[in-house]
């Protein structure tokens, strides 16, 4: 009961933020001068009509228009926003699945109950904020997420579908339908028993990841091929959406739908570096609540940097190959305004 009554919170709290935005904030803002108008001319049912500054597919429009047909939604700022909304508020439900899955746990029998923690994770800053925008993130990040729960269920003609469909919000969401197969494989491999009076199955090397060494990779090389014949059957419906992305990509002449002048792909190794470093400060009470906390911590960090005269050459090199690609691959954005322009 507690945890209805947490989601219930939680819903309030979503409802009063976007009542807020949209009276503070009456125009499009950031990205949705974009996004807007298209979504209103689907709604007009002008499908030819594409702005080419836009460059994710057509997905959430699609779905606004399914909105507007089946629940006589508006097409109006506000509640295209309500839109995308919806999507945050079925987060915390899905988020639920998925964590019980890892845990080994039944989920709760109403969807009106998510878990405590499912409702923290949904209050993500990025994933809150673009909760409450006409944006892809919220729509886009549901699917995602409802993809790799199907999958972890073993029902992977319908991961494959949720995937497809996620693909319609952000054609990079493949590379997560993709997660979504090797991660249900991975715990199917690991969780797998023989039935009676059978041989063993075949093991993948999969160890922990704070127990694994240089040498843990090359087992798990040497063991991939005794379990591939177990796992191969049910990448079928996930190739089946590789092959639509590659139409797609070879149809569209690259992966940027629009304005492919402002998006051309590059390669930024920074990038895994801001990610670790981001993932680190919005983390740091999980990693310190583990056995020992903040002090056991220090020490199993600086034993793994400096433990030996191995970890501390790996250290020194590792900082230098970092500080070579942050000096070779860093991508520097310049804004000129008309005032540096008459300079």
């Amino acid at each position: 009961m507690s945890e209805a009554i947490y989601y219930l919170v939680f819903c309030g709290a979503c409802i009063t933020v976007l009542k807020e935005l949209n009276t503070i904030v009456g125009e499009p803002y950031m990205d949705e001068p974009f996004h807007v108008p298209q979504a209103q001319a689907y709604c007009r049912g002008d499908f030819l009509t594409w702005d080419p500054k836009i460059t994710t597919p057509p997905g959430l429009y699609v779905m606004s228009v399914l909105l507007k047909r089946v629940f006589m939604f508006k097409c109006t700022l506000p509640m295209l926003r309500l839109t995308t909304m919806l999507a945050l508020l079925s987060l915390p439900p899905v988020l639920t699945r998925l964590l019980c899955f890892h845990k080994r746990i039944r989920p709760p029998l109403s969807l009106l109950s998510p878990s405590i923690e499912a409702l923290i994770l949904s209050a993500f800053p990025i994933a809150w904020f673009f909760g409450f925008l006409y944006y892809t993130e919220a729509p886009s990040l549901i699917f995602v997420v409802w993809t790799v729960v199907a999958a972890s269920q073993d029902r992977h003609w319908l991961a494959a579908l949720l995937g497809l469909i996620s693909c319609t919000f952000r054609q990079t969401n493949v590379v997560w339908v993709l997660y979504a197969y090797a991660s249900s494989q991975l715990m199917y491999l690991r969780f797998r028993r023989a039935a009676p009076s059978a041989a063993p199955p075949k093991k993948l090397h999969d160890p922990p990841a704070l127990a694994a060494g240089p040498g843990d990779l090359v087992k798990s090389v040497l063991s991939a091929p005794g379990v591939l014949v177990d796992i191969l059957p049910s990448l079928v419906p996930y190739m089946l959406v590789l092959a639509v992305f590659g139409a797609f990509v070879a149809w569209n002449g690259g992966i940027v739908l629009g304005d492919k002048d402002n998006h051309v792909p590059a390669f930024h190794v920074p990038q895994l570096y801001y990610f670790i470093a981001f993932t680190t400060a919005l983390g740091w009470p999980v990693l310190i609540s583990g056995p020992g906390g903040p002090r056991r911590l220090v020490r199993d960090v600086w034993y793994r940097m400096f433990g030996s005269k191995i970890r501390s050459s790996i250290t020194i090199f590792m900082s230098i190959a970092m500080a070579v690609t942050v000096k070779l691959f860093t991508l520097v954005l310049v804004i000129w305004s008309s005032e540096h322009q008459r300079d």
